[in-house]
C-alpha cells in the first residue's frame, strides 16, 4: 500500500505554525506532495527540509514569496525532474516530478487567474503549454501521479455555488473544458471522483477566506491527484482532512494498493 498526501500549504512557514508537521507524522504517509511553498531554500529549517522521514525536494519560483512546489518521499527517487521545459512557469514554481521507478509523481501548481484577467491570460497559456505535456506522459507508458491545486474546479458538484460562478475563474467553461480533454481523450483519471463518483460538499479542498466560506462549508474542489488508468485502478481509499486547518486548502489523502 502507498499512502500519498497532497496539500496546498498557502506558505509552508505559516502552515507550519498552524500544525502541518505535527499532523503529518501521525500520517504514516510515503509520499507528500506540497504547493505554494512561498519561500526559498535559504527559509527551511531542518525541519521542513525533512518531514516525518520524507526528505523533501523542491522546485522554488524565482521572485520571492511566491508560488513553488515539493515532494517529500519517504524512498529516495532515482530522478527528479525541475520544471516542464517551459520557461515562464518553470520560473514561477509549478512542477517537480520524482521518479520511483515503479511509478512518477508529481507535484503541480497551476496559476490562479482570479487576481487579474492578466493572471487568467497566463493561466490559459499554462493550459495549452501543459496538455502536450500531460499527453506526453500519458503516452510514455509509466504509471504516474499528479498531485495538486490545478485551480479548476471540473463539474457542477465541485463546487458549492456552481451558478453563480459560471463567469469566475476556476469554474470557466473553457477552464472545465480543458479538465475534461484530459480525462476524456487523453485517459487520466480523476482517482477521488473513481472511488466517490456522487460526493458533493465533502469532496471540498478549499475555502475563501472572505465571508463564512469555511463555518458554511462554501467550498470548492480545487486539489486533485490524478493518476494514470492502471495507478488509479489501485487506490482503495480517497479521503479530504477537515478536522484542522493549516492554510485555505485541506489535504487530500489516497491509499493505493499498487507494487509495481
Amino acid at each position: 500500500m502507498i499512502r500519498i498526501i497532497t496539500l496546498n500549504l498557502n506558505g509552508i512557514r505559516s502552515a507550519a505554525r498552524k500544525g502541518w508537521l505535527d499532523w503529518t507524522a501521525g500520517q504514516q504517509a510515503d509520499l507528500l506532495c506540497v504547493q505554494e511553498l512561498k519561500a526559498q531554500q535559504a527559509d527551511l529549517d531542518p525541519s521542513l527540509c525533512a518531514v516525518d522521514g520524507m526528505r523533501g525536494h523542491f522546485h522554488f519560483a524565482q521572485k520571492k514569496g511566491y508560488s513553488g512546489v515539493g515532494v517529500y518521499s519517504r524512498a529516495a527517487p532515482r530522478t527528479v525532474r525541475v520544471g516542464f521545459g517551459h520557461e515562464e512557469f518553470d520560473a514561477e514554481g509549478r512542477y517537480l516530478e520524482a521518479d520511483f521507478g515503479a511509478f512518477s509523481a508529481v507535484s503541480i501548481y497551476l496559476p490562479s487567474g482570479s487576481s487579474s484577467e492578466e493572471r487568467q491570460q497566463a493561466k490559459f497559456r499554462f493550459m495549452d503549454a501543459f496538455l502536450p505535456h500531460l499527453a506526453q506522459l500519458a503516452a510514455s507508458g509509466r504509471e504516474i501521479v499528479l498531485c495538486g491545486d490545478w485551480n479548476i474546479a471540473h463539474m457542477e458538484r465541485d463546487l458549492k455555488n456552481w451558478r453563480s460562478n459560471q463567469k469566475n475563474s476556476g469554474f470557466l467553461p473553457e477552464e472545465r473544458a480543458w479538465l475534461t480533454r484530459i480525462f476524456d481523450e487523453i485517459g487520466w483519471v480523476d482517482v477521488y471522483r473513481r472511488l466517490h463518483p456522487e460526493a458533493t460538499d465533502e469532496s471540498y479542498t478549499w475555502w475563501s477566506n472572505r465571508g463564512q466560506s469555511w463555518a458554511k462549508n462554501v467550498g470548492w474542489r480545487l486539489d486533485y491527484q490524478i493518476a494514470t488508468p492502471g495507478l488509479a485502478a489501485s487506490a482503495r481509499r480517497a479521503a479530504v482532512y477537515k478536522e484542522q486547518r493549516f492554510s485555505d486548502h485541506a489535504p487530500l489523502t489516497v491509499d493505493y494498493a499498487f507494487g509495481g
